[in-house]
């Protein structure tokens, strides 16, 4: 017994993981994803339980910035004629749909990675 509690002294401490990064990452996944989903329900991670989590608030930050960029991409292709309704209308939406799923994907793995392009504002403190 006395040789065990020596073997256990002399074996080094893992060091612990950062205050709930990987716990909170996987509590948090669904809230994170369904904004992502449809952005305008970026702040269902806000008013429900995952309020005070990091995780979900990175992403509702994210997908905050995803529904703004979707409204420019509309307003913007909706005012221009011919090539707003032709080209950046269609280009807009496809490379919209693409970050989100670039944000779907990076929420399913628990990882806080900022969007591509749009991801740099940061709108909820």
């Amino acid at each position: 017994m006395v040789e065990q509690q020596a073997q256990q002294a002399q074996q080094p401490q893992q060091p612990a993981a950062p205050q709930g990064s990987q716990s909170d990452a996987e509590k948090n996944k669904i809230m994170a994803i369904v904004g992502y989903i449809l952005p305008i329900l970026f702040f269902i991670p806000l008013i429900s339980d995952a309020k005070n989590s990091p995780f979900a608030k990175f992403h509702a930050n994210q997908q905050l910035d995803l529904l703004l960029a979707a409204i420019a991409v509309n307003v913007v292709g909706s005012i221009i004629p011919v090539l707003g309704w032709f080209i950046i209308l269609p280009v807009g939406s496809i490379a919209l749909i693409v970050i989100a799923i670039m944000g779907i994907i990076n929420a399913s793995k628990g990882e806080m990675k900022k969007l591509p392009l749009i991801g740099g504002y940061e709108l909820i403190k």
